[in-house]
Order: C-alpha cells, then structure tokens, then sequence
C-alpha cells in the first residue's frame, strides 16, 4: 500500500518505518528541510531504541523515503496520516494549528480519494475541523472529491515504541463508513495476526479514548505519590506496600511505581486537555485538576529533601545528578523531573555535575554553556567534588553501581533516589545515607553497627 506521513517527529517516524518494514511504500513529509536533509543521508533527529536500524533497513530497500514536497506527500499516499505535534496552548488546550495546517495542504492538492488518518493526540471533535477545512479547501477549488477522516490514535511510549507498534495491544479506528474501516483493518494486517487486536468504534469515541487512557495512567502515578508521601508520615514502606496492592489483579504493578513525578510530551500535555475539553462542555472533573495538581507537587519533593538535609543551605554546593530524561530508553526532557530540580538547586546557589546515557545533548540544547552546570560523558565522573548523589531517572545502568566507590566521592555520603532504585539497608551497610521517596531515610552505618 502506499502510505503518505505528514511529521517526522516521533510518532511520524515510527509509524512510517514500522509500516515500511512490512511492505508497504511510505512517503513522509515535513517542512523541516534540516531534518528531512538529516534523514536523507542517514541520520535520525531522535532517539528510540532501535529506530535508526528500522529506518536504514527500510531507506536501503527504497520502501521509506522522505521529502518537504506536501503536494508530492498528498499525490502519494491513498492514506494520509496526520502526526504532527499538538503542544499545549497557553489555555491547557491542545494547539490544533499544526493538524489543520495539513489538513489544508490535502485540502489544495487533493485530486482523488483519500483517506485522512489523525495519528496526532487530538481532542474529541478533531476529526470534524479537519473534515470541514478540506471540504473549505475543496470548496474553493470548485472541486468535489471524496475522501474521509478517521481517528487512529498511537499508543507508543517512549522507549519501547517500535514493539508497541510491531506488536499491538491494541489497535482503536474511529470512523463512521464501514468502508474505510475495512481498508484500516487490511492496512493493519500484519500487525494483527495471531487475534485480533482491532478495535472498531465511532470517530469521537476514539478520540476521547487517546486522553482516557493516558489520563488513567497518570492517575495512577499520582496515587501512588501520594500514598508514598502518607507511607513517609506514617513510617511505612511505599515499596512494601506497593508489592502488597500490585498483587491485586484489578490493580496489577504497571504505574504503581513511586517517585519524584511524570513527564514527558504525553501525559502532562494530555491530563490538561482532557481538562480543558472537559470545562469547555461544562462538566467539572475534579480528580482531574487532582492528578495534574499531585504531579507538579512531587516533582519538589526530592528538592525539599535535599534543602533540609543541608538545613536550607545550598549556596556554593556542588551535587551529582544521574538522570536528565523524563524516563529510561528517550533523550525526552520534555516536563522532566530534572528540569524543575535543576532550576531550583540553581536557584538555592547550587551547581550540578550531570550525566544520562542519551539526553546530554538535548540537556545542551535547553540550557546552553552554563558555569553553573556540568554535562559529563561518564556517570562516576559526575561525581568528582560533589556534596551528594541524586537520582532523578531509572536508567538500568545506575541499578548496580560500586557504591563503595559512590561514598568515596561524596563530600556528604548521602544519595538522594528520586525513583526508590536501592535496598536502603544495602546503601546504609555500605556507608551511605539514603533517602528516598515514601520510606525512611536511612543513615549510614559504621562497621561497629
């Protein structure tokens, strides 16, 4: 089949390559001529566990091109996938702009059938704007061709996109002609083998399924914080009881972990425009306003556990900090943890040794050169002259370090571990402080203890 993606980023480049990988002719599109020249000679402008291989194999075979020409993108594709970027608006909305700019552009140059698939994360009602701008388009053309608009949105996290997308949980289609369902359901053929993953609804339910999810799972995260915070007052063990409730299968382990807060560019972005849709219709969705309030919370807790272990003196203080994307596997800091921690340890007087496997240069790109922070190529380097060691993100490489050799380059001794990574009494025995979320923290121990 032949396939037409507008947006390079990362929704658009792992749709395209995963279905370029089973045959089919993909064409993506961008007006970014720096990224499309990038990809062009072999580059990849993200990062993703496996992408770069993905998107060689399918380049190599002529299955996967990629081009700025939209009326070229337009002329190509019997499906034409929207996944361009919906950031948030100043009202917490999603910012459409970008969606109906392509859907414009199809509008302009279209001369046949097509179908129209909304990929981006698009509020309920998305489908019908769309819809309408291309009619406008045709309208103007004096042209009347038919084409139809479904919802098809992605649930790929960061990090383990491409088996997300190879190997489903789910496949949702909204649409509201049985044709077009079909032709979605043979486009999802391959992906959908051995049962079947596709789930066929109308467009708005679909849409509203998108933001229903990730909102389901962002209210777990902050459940658990606050319940780690309760745990900390009450003198349990979060992870305790984290063990005790995950056990229950109507509850299950998945996004019951404790930390120092969510990020990235979904669930933060998504929470605030399942608000927003909400208000604007008049219904008041306070557990809603709950979670979004919980997550900006923690995301100050490991910082106020850091200034009252020094007693609120943090000026001329150096720390380590391993950790700067919102989650393992993703050069992501979009609304990471490490940003709002680095910004108010600058601002307390203190500087930051740094370090993360993949975001160091994306950490560059934020922030620029800084006297006040250090970007280190080497997790033990980042050690060298720092008062302590914090842990904002749970990279497997920082599960077993020497922590032996971690104490001996602390001026302090102390490990703040924003993601609950060590045994506290493994870290004690070893002497080192540790502090947590939703335990005890833990002082280090003599070997007369």
């Amino acid at each position: 089949m032949e396939i037409t993606i507008f947006g390079s980023g990362y929704v658009g480049l792992v749709t395209g390559a995963c279905l370029a990988e089973v045959g089919n002719d993909v064409l993506c599109v961008d007006i970014d001529q720096r990224k499309i020249d990038l990809l062009n000679s072999g580059g990849v402008p993200i990062f993703e566990p496996g992408l770069d291989a993905l998107i060689a194999r399918n380049r190599d075979a002529g299955r996967l091109s990629f081009t700025t020409d939209a009326a070229a993108g337009v002329a190509h594709g019997l499906f034409q996938f929207i996944a361009v970027g919906t950031p948030p608006d100043e009202d917490g909305s999603a910012d459409l702009s970008h969606v109906l700019a392509v859907a414009d552009i199809i509008g302009q140059n279209l001369t046949d059938y097509r179908i129209v698939v909304d990929k981006s994360t698009v509020p309920v009602g998305t489908a019908d704007r769309v819809a309408a701008c291309i009619r406008e388009r045709l309208n103007e053309r004096n042209q009347r061709h038919e084409f139809d608009v479904v919802s098809n949105p992605e649930f790929l996290k960061e990090g383990a996109a491409i088996d997300d997308f190879m190997r489903p949980d789910r496949i949702i289609v909204g649409t509201d002609n049985p044709r077009t369902g079909e032709l979605l359901r043979a486009l999802y053929a391959p992906f959908n083998r051995n049962r079947d993953r596709l789930l066929l609804m109308d467009v708005r339910s679909a849409e509203l399924t998108k933001y229903a999810a990730n909102a389901m799972l962002a209210t777990k995260i902050s459940f658990m914080n606050e319940l780690a915070n309760v745990a900390e007052a009450v003198g349990a063990d979060i992870e305790r009881v984290r063990i005790g409730i995950g056990s229950d299968p109507r509850i299950g382990y998945q996004f019951i972990y404790p930390g120092c807060g969510y990020g990235g560019s979904c669930f933060p972005k998504d929470v605030r425009a399942l608000e927003r849709t909400a208000t604007d219709t008049g219904v008041n969705v306070p557990l809603l306003h709950a979670v979004e309030a919980v997550n900006h919370r923690q995301k100050d807790v490991l910082f106020e556990k850091i200034n009252a272990f020094f007693d609120g003196d943090l000026q001329g203080k150096t720390f380590a900090l391993w950790g700067l994307a919102f989650k393992p596997n993703t050069d992501d800091m979009r609304e990471a943890s490490s940003r709002r921690l680095i910004e108010h340890l600058w601002q307390a007087g203190a500087r930051v040794r740094a370090f993360d496997p993949v975001a160091t240069e994306e950490a560059r790109r934020i922030y620029g050169e800084r006297a006040d922070l250090e970007l280190l190529e080497d997790q033990m380097a980042a050690l060298e002259g720092t008062e302590a060691l914090i842990i904002v993100t749970e990279w497997n490489q920082f599960r077993s370090p020497d922590l032996g050799a971690v104490r001996d380059q602390l001026a302090s001794r102390v490990i703040f571990d924003g993601r609950n990574m060590f045994d506290p009494l493994q870290v004690a025995n070893t002497g080192l402080t540790y502090v947590s979320i939703g335990r005890q923290a833990v002082t280090a121990r003599s070997e007369s203890d």
